[in-house]
């Protein structure tokens, strides 16, 4: 999952030097949480969210191959 986000963000900010994508992995639920840089931040959320819900769906999607839940949180 965290593969998966990584590249998906890097595709999306203008500094893909700066994403960083770290996994919280629970017997249930794995915790995947993105940080990029402060200009970015607005790219990776999009126009009322969409962005970010796009990327919650894709990754909810590959979750549930595994049989787990996952959630993405976007730190600024």
């Amino acid at each position: 999952m965290k593969e998966l986000i990584n590249y998906i963000a890097q595709a999306l900010v203008d500094h893909p030097e700066q994403v960083e994508v770290t996994e919280v992995v629970g017997s249930q639920i794995c915790v995947v949480e993105l940080k990029v840089a402060k200009d970015d931040i607005g790219k990776i959320i999009g126009k009322q969210g969409r962005t970010a819900m796009a990327m919650r769906t894709i990754l909810n999607a590959a979750s549930a191959k595994e049989k787990k839940r996952s959630v993405l949180e976007i730190i600024e």
